[in-house]
């Protein structure tokens, strides 16, 4: 039977993209197919960042092509999407991810980091703000320090972390300097982080928030234009409660929430390999089904995950190969994969077009 593009299409509809949930033709990434006799040449481009992951669905789609597989092109492209209503996407950003936890201790920050860093690693150009103005901690755990430069005295330049840009209140006082500001300052504070800093052409900006669902985080929320957040929270039912209350508190204000990851899901010991479940198990499943969003994946609790951060150089970076930056960077996949599947922002898909008389 001669080939046909509907043949074609119908064989690769038939392959399930893990991160999305989507089949290749339901996911829209289907871009080219050119028949030449008994030979299909291919164009796969994925929406969102996945250089992890492009060799195996290239075999895939070769394996589910058979004899009529020729030329395989799995390519990928970033888009912006739709924030709150009202709110303009910021110059130089396609998508802003909130990362909350609504309570401290939980790993919010080195889940952050490590977020940021696999998004770059997956092929993604991307920035991290520290968003906790009273316990700023990215710059240590970046490895970055030292006063902002501006060019112009009215942006600052960010900090390159790890190939990452980076900006936090760190930056700009001593690390053991109390921040004693009330609430409105807290907001301004962060407002002129986020506006005044020249950020260069970020596919994503992961927003490190303070732990808490109160005054300060709901204004950000609300001034702050956010394509998706992410929730992440311990098993433990005290964890729990808090993680619920950020995500009623993105609920509120209509960011869509991407996803939850299990921190410290799991602790094996490192000398006879019993693995236990120190703060309880399941939760975060339970959390999931109670508000209908994904677990996106469950991370250990792991010595070498907090030394890698504490000294500067976080997980992704620091052991790129290990089981725990491989995980990293599939929540990283999943976590771009689902934005995917927001509405995107026309605001910025088109330039302004300006008609002179010459």
């Amino acid at each position: 039977m001669a080939l046909t593009r509907d043949s074609i299409e119908a064989m690769l509809a038939g392959i399930i993209d893990p991160h999305s949930g989507l089949n290749l033709k339901d996911l829209n990434a289907i871009k080219g197919i050119g028949i030449d006799g008994d030979k299909a040449a291919v164009e796969v481009q994925l929406p969102y960042p996945s250089a992890g992951y492009a060799q195996t669905l290239k075999a895939q789609i070769e394996d589910c092509l058979g004899a009529a597989a020729g030329t395989v092109i799995v390519s990928q492209r970033i888009y912006s999407h739709k924030v709150q209503k009202d709110l303009t996407p910021l110059p130089g950003i396609k998508n802003v991810i909130a990362v909350a936890s609504g309570k401290g201790g939980v790993g919010k920050s080195t889940t952050a980091a490590n977020l940021a860093l696999a998004l770059q690693a997956e092929g993604a150009r991307v920035g991290i703000l520290d968003a906790d103005i009273y316990g700023p901690s990215q710059p240590r755990m970046m490895g970055v320090s030292g006063k902002p430069d501006s060019s112009d005295g009215k942006t600052i330049q960010p900090k390159i972390g790890h190939g990452v840009q980076v900006m936090s209140i760190g930056f700009l006082i001593e690390e053991d300097t109390p921040m004693i500001w009330r609430g409105p300052m807290v907001t301004q504070a962060l407002q002129q982080l986020l506006t005044d800093t020249n950020w260069q052409d970020l596919d994503y900006l992961i927003i490190d928030l303070p732990p808490g669902t109160g005054d300060i985080q709901l204004t950000l929320c609300q001034r702050v234009p956010v394509s998706g957040a992410l929730i992440v929270t311990t098993p433990q039912d005290i964890a729990l409660l808090d993680a619920k209350k950020a995500l009623k508190m993105f609920e509120k204000v209509e960011v869509p929430v991407l996803g939850i990851v299990e921190n410290m899901a799991l602790h094996q010991c490192t000398n006879c390999g019993h693995v236990e479940h120190i703060f309880g198990s399941g939760g975060a499943d339970r959390m999931g089904t109670e508000y209908g969003v994904p677990v996106l994946g469950a991370l250990p609790l792991q010595m070498m995950i907090r030394e890698q951060a504490d000294s500067g150089t976080p997980t992704v970076a620091a052991s790129p190969n290990s089981p725990a930056a491989l995980m990293y960077r599939e929540i990283a996949r999943k976590t771009a994969a689902r934005l995917s599947l927001q509405a995107r922002n026309k605001k910025i898909a088109f330039p302004n077009i300006v008609i002179q008389n010459t």
